[in-house]
């Protein structure tokens, strides 16, 4: 069920894109324009199209946002495997012994000139 909804997710987000480039900027391009040769302007109009994707893009982003909030609680459990679980350099590292008090090292004894 976890899987499903975060593919929705991202079919759902990519679709978003793709309306959010299709509008209208406040310049006055945009793709819009290059759409008018599929025949979607001439059907809805240009006031039409802009309210149509206008709506997309709002209804779009709440199924988003609603889907988010949702997948959070379609997590699967991990308490069981947290408990057992160990640190990567816990298991790497050979255990050391414990030093012996306050081992000083002691230098080198110096070589004679026989």
């Amino acid at each position: 069920m976890h899987i499903f909804l975060v593919v929705l997710i991202l079919l759902a987000s990519i679709l978003l894109i793709g309306v959010v480039l299709l509008q209208n900027p406040k310049g006055g391009s945009g793709l819009t324009s290059g759409i008018a040769s599929l025949g979607t302007v001439q059907n809805l109009g240009v006031r039409r199209t802009g309210d149509f994707l206008s709506k997309t893009t709002a209804i779009l982003a709440g199924i988003v946002m609603v889907l988010c909030f949702v997948v959070q609680f379609t997590l699967p459990s991990r308490q069981a495997s947290v408990d057992t679980r160990e640190s990567i350099l816990q298991k790497e590292l050979p255990s050391a012994p414990a030093p012996a008090g306050n081992a000083v090292p002691q230098p080198a004894p110096e070589k004679t000139a026989e």
